[in-house]
């Protein structure tokens, strides 16, 4: 009996596709978690079993990043989704203002939870495009408590290429599906938050680096889970932390490290993008629909001249071992992830069925 199992792709945008040695080592650790005899799954978060866990993910962020001594690093349940409340709870009065740029789907998330604990005023906007773009002209109010930019729009597949870093104000970031994906000068933003599932590691862990000093300015109560300043005091520790996400964070951080670090992976990103795009705008049976100064280095989304082919050609890829090219379902067409574990072979793969499903209908 033939046992051999084809090549799988994995282009989907979250859950998504993390190093082959970071799978093995976790999964060695859920039967004996080194040589403890002990599963990771079972190991209490505050022995000195797990505690060496949460040091070295802490202390790989601060060293990926090249963060001063200003920045914490916290360990939070809740993804991205939580902190679209919990940024506003923490730096945002009621009667204060904050800036936003409305760039897509989850940008949009963001201004709406904001809207409930303060003002809030759209710095610049790429609505008018479809999404299609990313504003480049802002007009951010010098009182405003913070800027909001989501880094990638996972959806939309558009990213910020020039960070405004010198906004006047406090800068936040959401960057879910770029985290570490390229070199940025992360100590000008003074929160940066990121759900580990899309480019850094296993759903159930959310990444927030702060810079103290923002903090303790708010007069509201704040509920002591959502408080920042104690997950600080608390080393990420407060209430019992997502360990195995935590621990696959780790591993994730750790083989990235030993790659070279954020430098090294956006070289291997860009030639992956690069290549894509490449491809995709020398083949008239498919249609890029990001401006090509805003496209996306990890999430390439794409239409067909003829939307009667898509079908054809989602069933091709999913024959070839192509996983998760249906673009989301508010959009349709198709979406190729490129996350920093994606091999770049898994680009050249989609790229030549891109070709030759383009020969034959061309």
């Amino acid at each position: 009996m033939n046992t051999t199992t084809a090549m799988v792709h994995n282009f989907g945008a979250g859950p998504s596709v993390l190093p082959k040695e970071v799978f093995e080592e976790a999964s060695r650790a859920i039967i004996d978690f080194n040589n403890t005899g002990l599963s990771i799954l079972e190991i209490g978060h505050r022995t000195n079993l797990f505690q060496p866990v949460m040091d070295e993910a802490r202390a790989l962020v601060k060293e990926l990043m090249k963060l001063d001594d200003d920045h914490e690093v916290l360990f939070l349940h809740g993804g991205a989704t939580t902190q679209f409340m919990q940024v506003p709870m923490n730096l945002l009065n009621e009667n204060e203002l904050a800036a936003y740029t409305d760039t897509g789907a989850w940008s949009s998330k963001a201004i709406k939870e904001a809207k409930l604990f303060g003002h809030v005023e759209i710095a610049g906007s790429s609505k008018e495009t479809n999404y299609t773009t990313i504003p480049k002209d802002l007009s951010v109010s010098p009182t405003a408590a913070y800027l909001h930019i989501t880094t990638n729009e996972t959806i939309a597949g558009t990213q910020w290429k020039q960070i405004p870093y010198d906004c006047g104000i406090p800068l936040v970031a959401d960057m879910s599906s770029d985290i570490l994906s390229r070199v940025l000068d992360f100590n000008k933003f003074d929160v940066i938050y990121a759900g580990a599932q899309k480019n850094m590691g296993a759903a159930g862990v959310n990444l927030v680096v702060i810079n103290k000093n923002i903090l303790g300015k708010i007069t509201r109560p704040i509920p002591s889970i959502l408080d920042y300043r104690i997950h600080i005091k608390e080393g990420s520790m407060m209430n019992t932390p997502p360990v195995f996400a935590v621990y696959v964070v780790m591993l994730t951080l750790r083989w990235l490290n030993n790659l070279g670090g954020v430098s090294a992976i956006e070289k291997i990103n860009n030639a992956k993008a690069e290549l894509f795009y490449k491809t995709l705008d020398s083949l008239p049976v498919f249609k890029a629909v990001v401006a090509k100064e805003d496209r996306s280095y990890m999430n390439g989304v794409f239409v067909m001249e003829d939307p009667n082919l898509e079908k054809e050609f989602l069933d091709l890829c999913k024959k070839e071992g192509m996983i998760g090219v249906k673009g989301h379902r508010s959009v349709g067409g198709f979406r190729v992830s490129m996350y920093n574990a994606l091999q770049y072979e898994s680009v050249v793969a989609i790229t030549d069925l891109m070709k030759e499903f383009s020969n034959k209908h061309g």
